[in-house]
């Protein structure tokens, strides 16, 4: 399958010499959703930007739909919709003149029922006579989203799309771009909410100082990189780790009342056997035992802090 989006060998250096994006080779397929995920000026914005046309590589080349942005902009423009981090809207302006409006700047004749049913999937239908002065930061980023979608298009970025947001319009949010993905949309988004890529994403992307450190299915990213600990909570606290558990490696915590052991669930042996054994001959009693799997979160930090 063709990818959609396909990134080769894409630089930007600025004027000052700043080079925001190094090397950036990708491909995004058809109906995936897609998280990108760094720190902050970590090439996220300017990467979105380069593809959508807004900011000019200093070498490469970006395809969507297997032309060229820059000789088939056209084209490839009109498959693109783009949710913005800045809400910027004309404040003056209703909610349906807003959406309707942006429709008509990609060429598409007017279409009133389908309006009518994005601004219906956003919860914006009541709102569609209000000013956008008169919305809350949340509603106008729906608004933002509406916009986006006004021309149809095949391709959704999404830049921060829920920052300053609700719990409850973020899983609502969540939702939508589900449904969006199951009508064939690929969406794109970066995201400071680790939650939300591990909520939604099909693929993970990590960029840090303008460079790709890692693109990944996220299941396979979670299984390879995830670590699953067993917590034993013990009945009497340790002063320190007997000397035949240190083959273990474990971690003392909670004023000693704590025994952690850390394990990859892809191992065949994960060795909590033995270690159960162990703990037995040298009579350490537990009154509890549980496990936890390290989050998106907790990889995410641990390959930012690795490539530093």
């Amino acid at each position: 399958m063709q990818p959609i989006i396909q990134i080769t060998d894409v630089n930007k250096v600025y004027a000052g010499g700043f080079q925001a994006l190094n090397n950036i080779n990708l491909s995004i397929k058809p109906a995936e959703i897609f998280a990108l995920l760094g720190p902050n000026g970590a090439g996220k914005t300017t990467l979105i930007s380069a593809i959508c046309g807004i900011v000019d590589a200093t070498s490469g080349q970006i395809t969507v739909d297997g032309k060229d942005i820059v000789t088939g902009y056209r084209h490839t423009r009109s498959l693109i919709g783009l949710v913005p981090q800045e809400l910027t809207t004309d404040a003056f302006e209703t909610v349906w003149t807003t959406v309707s409006f942006s429709r008509g700047l990609f060429g598409k004749k007017p279409n009133p029922a389908f309006i009518e049913k994005t601004l219906k999937s956003l919860s914006l239908w009541d709102k569609k006579d209000n000013k956008m002065i008169e919305l809350s930061g949340g509603m106008k980023r729906r608004v933002m989203i509406a916009k986006a979608l006004s021309h149809e298009p095949a391709i959704l970025f999404l830049d921060e799309p829920t920052a300053g947001v609700d719990v409850e319009l973020r899983k609502d949010m969540w939702q939508l771009v589900r449904e969006l993905r199951n009508d064939g949309v690929t969406i794109i988004l970066t995201t400071h909410y680790i939650e939300e890529a591990e909520e939604i994403a099909d693929r993970i992307g990590v960029i840090k100082n303008g460079q790709l450190i890692l693109v990944e299915d996220k299941i396979a990213l979670m299984n390879q990189l995830g670590k699953k600990q067993l917590i034993l909570d013990l009945k009497e606290p340790l002063i320190e780790i007997p000397a035949q558990l240190t083959d273990f490696n474990l971690q003392l915590q909670n004023e000693g009342m704590q025994l952690i052991y850390s394990y990859d669930t892809t191992d065949e042996h994960t060795g909590i056997s033995a270690l159960l054994q162990q703990l037995s001959v040298a009579a350490i009693a537990f009154k509890d035992i549980k496990t936890d799997q390290s989050s998106l979160e907790d990889i995410f930090v641990s390959l930012v802090r690795e490539k530093t």
